[in-house]
């Protein structure tokens, strides 16, 4: 079993495809190379300025120790955080726990989000 962080944020007005390319260009890499695991992000499929991310962790103090070390790093602070995080009006965190074929059936359903951010495509069917 995972401890699923699903966080969803609301973005302010016209932000969406800014957050995404930055999220998906600058955050992401750098969350996974701090060695969090990214299950899904990207645009909301039915609120505009809607946007989530979904992670995974061993258990709750996984989560907080990656996260305390992640936010607390010269990379975030020195890097992308203020130009992402003034892009966001509100966030709400839920956690729950999950399979692993549960995390792995998220990810490869979730792969489908178009580059242009706000454009949904059909998610990919199939193994992967």
């Amino acid at each position: 079993m995972r401890l699923i962080e699903i966080r969803s944020y609301k973005l302010k007005p016209g932000t969406t495809r800014v957050f995404h390319q930055l999220f998906s260009k600058k955050a992401v890499p750098m969350l996974t190379d701090w060695g969090t695991e990214v299950v899904a992000f990207g645009p909301s499929l039915h609120q505009e300025d809607g946007y989530f991310l979904i992670r995974s962790y061993q258990d709750l103090a996984d989560l907080k120790n990656r996260q305390d070390h992640f936010y607390g790093s010269q990379e975030w602070r020195n890097g992308p955080r203020e130009e992402i995080v003034n892009k966001i009006e509100n966030s709400l965190d839920t956690l729950v726990w999950l399979s692993e074929t549960g995390v792995n059936d998220l990810r490869r359903s979730n792969q489908y989000m178009d580059e242009n951010a706000g454009s949904v495509s059909k998610p990919v069917t199939g193994t992967s």
